[in-house]
């Protein structure tokens, strides 16, 4: 990691990225609030209107209001203080599994820099408060389920919000324990939500946005990875590699699609002996596979935006503009970009799926891959018949594969009424993200059984004497030898599912350097 990447996260004072919350939630970053006089104003202006209009007894949505269709519940003044403590509580109905702790990070950074926006009215205090969390690693246990993405993440942040006044529980190094405890542990106060926190640490995307952090950049790792692969498998099959010529990728300019062919040419970039095949062309799995990797790599810069926007947002409501003393009461909470880029990501993520799942049914089979072995067994003497080598394993990636497909339905679409019909309209873009993530599982599955099965193929050319490592590109010849140190050739039959694991977490963790 260089030392610029070892400098915390300024929050408050410039655009956050993508990158900037995932190190974050990584632990490879910490956080930091702008410590300038102009940010400090900022802030302290909103909190300092609040507490004007709360004398004089004005009428501020979710502050002197019940929320959404309460709002038509007026809240004595001697209760204003009592609110938000309530609205965290009633809301601690999550279900389903939990976050993990790097989600949970993720979502803490990503609502902090929502409001070192200066717009939600919220204290130095409760800033401070999620800067101490992120930089102790105290992940608070945030249950997946239970979001609609409009009027934001209610239900998920509640469990922010009751971590930071001490309340529920948290993963503090790899254990859930009492919030409490581990307060008492490290010296942390509680803090006292004030008349608006509850609602502004509530009222917001951050949980859809942190997750589609994650899921961008694993996505992003994938397409690299999928394309390396696709190399391997050209190698394997003795493919053709005049299909990712760059005058031919010239006359259809989309750039992401380009810039794989040209990943693909550089991998191809060796003399090997000739093809043991007089097929002219090679079926779409290969030939095509830039145009179906160019998808997502082209989606990239934009979902970027879409999600670097929403990250850089102030979305709950009121939105508290202390500069102008305004309370502007609208819907920032809709989730709905991030709806619509995890939507999109999830099926660009899952064509991936089914494209390395096309490409192994061709390497493991005997009539298709040019002469390799059946199932791409390593085999050999009297106990070859009984060797099956990746015949389940060719199962799972169609099975995995399936599963990706069938993940892809748009959430965004299955809008539903709710909450007596004031959240008529919802953007479901947490279970988006959700869907993507699982996508995402799903397809980094089948690509750590592709990358053994492509790494297999290419070793037994080798074995067969039909290539020498010699005869790789630089950077495939590093690829396979580097698979190879810790995946022994299947010759005898074993179980894989060790080894599976281990390679998925290493694509997750963007373990090779690859372009």
């Amino acid at each position: 990691m260089s030392s610029s990447q070892h400098a915390p996260v300024i929050f408050g004072k410039q655009r956050l990225t993508i990158e900037d919350v995932v190190e974050i939630a990584k632990g490879q970053r910490k956080a930091q609030l702008n410590d300038s006089s102009e940010f400090q104003n900022k802030i302290n202006r909103g909190v300092a209107f609040l507490e004007t209009l709360l004398d004089k007894e004005g009428v501020i949505y979710g502050v002197t209001t019940g929320y959404g269709d309460s709002c038509t519940v007026a809240i004595p003044t001697s209760q204003v203080h009592d609110l938000p403590l309530h609205l965290t509580r009633f809301h601690g109905c999550g279900l389903g599994n939990n976050l993990t702790e790097e989600q949970s990070l993720a979502v803490l950074a990503t609502r902090l820099c929502s409001l070192s926006q200066g717009m939600s009215g919220v204290t130095p205090e409760l800033l401070n408060q999620l800067v101490t969390l992120i930089n102790e690693g105290i992940a608070p246990r945030i249950p997946e389920e239970g979001s609609v993405g409009a009027s934001g993440d209610l239900t998920p942040l509640s469990y922010v919000a009751a971590a930071l006044i001490g309340e529920r529980e948290c993963y503090y190094k790899g254990e859930l324990r009492p919030t409490e405890s581990i307060f008492a542990e490290l010296g942390i106060q509680p803090i006292k939500l004030q008349p608006k926190e509850g609602l502004a640490m509530m009222n917001g995307t951050a949980v859809m946005t942190g997750l589609a952090c994650i899921a961008y950049k694993r996505a992003e790792y994938l397409a690299q990875l999928c394309t390396r692969i696709t190399a391997m498998v050209s190698v394997g099959m003795q493919g053709n590699d005049f299909h990712f010529d760059e005058s031919l990728f010239a006359v259809k300019p989309h750039p992401g699609q380009q810039q794989i062919a040209a990943w693909l040419r550089k991998d191809l970039d060796a003399e090997r002996p000739p093809r043991n095949s007089d097929r002219l062309q090679d079926r779409y799995s290969l030939r095509c596979a830039p145009h179906v990797i160019g998808v997502l790599q082209d989606s990239l810069p934009w979902l970027r935006q879409l999600i670097e926007n929403e990250l850089n947002s102030a979305n709950d409501n009121p939105i508290i503009d202390g500069d102008n003393e305004r309370v502007l009461h609208g819907g920032h909470f809709y989730g709905g970009h991030i709806a619509m880029a995890m939507d999109t990501l999830k099926t660009a993520v899952a064509n991936l799926a089914d494209l390395l799942d096309r490409q192994m049914a061709q390497l493991m089979d005997y009539k298709f891959n040019n002469g390799l072995p059946y199932n791409l067994s390593g085999a050999s003497g009297e106990t070859k018949p009984i060797n099956h080598g990746f015949k389940a394993v060719q199962i799972g990636i169609s099975a995995w594969t399936a599963e990706a497909l069938k993940g892809t339905m748009p959430a965004s679409v299955f809008s539903r009424s709710t909450e007596c019909h004031n959240q008529d309209k919802v953007s479901m873009g947490t279970i988006a993200s959700r869907d993507c993530l699982r996508v995402l599982q799903l397809t980094e599955q089948v690509t750590a059984a592709s990358l053994l099965a492509a790494t297999q193929a290419i070793r037994l050319r080798e074995r067969q004497g039909e290539l020498d490592a010699s005869q790789l590109s630089a950077g495939l010849k590093s690829m396979v030898e580097a698979i190879s140190s810790e995946f022994p050739l299947v010759e005898t039959d074993r179980p894989l599912e060790a080894e599976l694991r281990y390679f998925i977490s290493a694509i997750q963790t963007a373990k090779w350097s690859l372009y």
